[in-house]
């Protein structure tokens, strides 16, 4: 493979990738799906196989984009970048994307300026803006219509719902609440990255910089003027934990192996959706759900609805425990958490672990379920190197996202996507000793009392 050219290994990856796929569809009797119409569910979708297909291809097109052109295009492409999000947020605070819901022959720019009553210039420009880059599509001249990508703009709601500052805006349109999310607080807050790690005056994020606030972001949805901001957030996350199916919890450690009523804790775990995935997989086994005490409320009406039963049963506890106080369940077989420590610094990380250390007995094991944050090059502790000439890391479609999300983690919260290598370290300082990890699209960390 040495003596193989990375330009033309490159152009083999996308070549040979693109016919798998074809050839895939054309056996089911379909045609792949055309980038110029709307999104719709397909039955191969969510192949194993095509995604790694897919994943493969993406990163092969990306890196054989940065080989070609030349360094200064690049810089020019990247440095502007912030268009990209700016016109994404104005699409979606303007509802652009549910106008021409249903219309495949397109909306010419006065029409739609008559419906959201903003400048049709300035529509046409950032549309075209967007459609440049596959986002949308030009039909004819100043008649705009929506793509693939751009479908996925389309909120649940009717366009006469659809008010600004309304808390069920983004109710069953994950996508569009993403959207919403960066291009608002976290656009504002991204462009104070640069100043808050080399002075950040205090502050704890760049968020915090950004607004002038010394809340967390948590605290800061719930006043009254950012309550739909939170609930567009919930909205976004909600639609992120829908692509982690159950047996990422059910298969990361082996439940089965645990005593008869021995005790579970789900560390911050919000209302408690995985504990009732668990209890229902594993109803040997005693479950305490704990987060703040507002949530504690909601978890307490979710297990009502859900399955009131388990908590009559004494099976399931719901209460309130701050996760930076002492831990109140002694000795527990397994405390658990799920996307809590990429959220916090080393420093809040090191309160959180060390409680549960001083909770644990000496056969406790904790679990974390968390993202492990790939290097860009060759790494023992890593997967299996990709194909030549590709980054360790497969760029965008895998290391992409998860540079993305650390940055966003540092952005609001200054959290951060963690190596390997590094939540073993942040277990060893708080006396937990590593003792393996179940890899997948969510790992699984298991320690052992040091």
């Amino acid at each position: 493979m040495a003596n193989t050219s990375p330009l033309l290994a490159l152009a083999s990856i996308i070549s040979s990738g693109a016919r798998t796929l074809d050839e895939a569809y054309t056996q089911r009797g379909f045609s792949f799906p055309s980038l110029n119409e709307p999104f719709q569910p397909g039955p191969l979708d969510n192949d194993k196989d095509l995604a790694n297909t897919t994943r493969l291809i993406v990163a092969a097109a990306h890196q054989i984009i940065a080989t070609v052109r030349l360094p200064l295009d690049t810089i020019q492409d990247y440095a502007p970048a912030v268009y990209i999000s700016s016109s994404l947020g104005f699409v979606d605070q303007t509802n652009i994307a549910d106008v021409l819901k249903d219309k495949p022959q397109g909306v010419h720019i006065n029409d739609i300026s008559a419906k959201v009553d903003v400048d049709a210039v300035k529509i046409a420009r950032i549309l075209r803006y967007l459609a440049t880059r596959h986002v949308f599509r030009e039909v004819t001249p100043n008649v705009f219509a929506n793509n693939r990508v751009s479908s996925f703009l389309v909120k649940a709601r009717p366009f006469d719902e659809l008010k600004p500052g309304s808390l069920t805006k983004y109710n069953g349109a994950p996508a569009a609440a993403f959207v919403g999310h960066v291009a608002d607080e976290v656009f504002t807050s991204a462009v104070h990255i640069p100043s808050h790690i080399c002075d950040p005056k205090g502050y704890e994020s760049p968020f915090n910089m950004a607004y002038k606030t010394k809340k967390a972001v948590w605290e800061w949805y719930e006043e009254p003027e950012n309550e739909w901001r939170g609930r567009r957030f919930t909205a976004s996350m909600k639609g992120a934990g829908d692509h982690f199916p159950p047996s990422i919890f059910t298969e990361g450690f082996d439940w089965k192996s645990l005593k008869e009523g021995s005790v579970v804790v789900d560390v911050g775990g919000s209302v408690g959706a995985v504990a009732l995935i668990l209890a229902k997989a594993f109803p040997h086994l005693k479950y305490v759900v704990e987060d703040l005490e507002p949530v504690a409320l909601d978890a307490q009406k979710f297990w009502a609805i859900q399955a009131p039963e388990l908590v009559s049963s004494g099976q399931v506890t719901v209460q309130a425990q701050d996760f930076f106080q002492p831990q109140v369940v002694k000795q527990a077989s397994v405390y658990f958490m799920r996307f809590i420590l990429h959220d916090w610094p080393d420093s809040a990380n090191e309160k959180i672990l060390t409680h549960l250390r001083a909770a644990a007995g000496p056969d406790t094991k904790l679990v974390v379920f968390d993202s492990i944050m790939p290097h860009a090059c060759p790494d023992e502790a890593g997967p299996p190197p990709p194909p030549f000439p590709l980054l360790a890391n497969l760029g965008l479609p895998i290391g992409g996202f998860l540079t993305m999300m650390d940055l966003q983690m540092l952005t609001l919260m200054n959290g951060q996507e963690r190596t390997f290598t590094q939540f073993v370290e942040l277990g060893a300082r708080t006396g937990w000793k590593f003792e393996a990890v179940k890899p997948g699209i969510l790992p699984a960390f298991v320690f052992l009392p040091a």
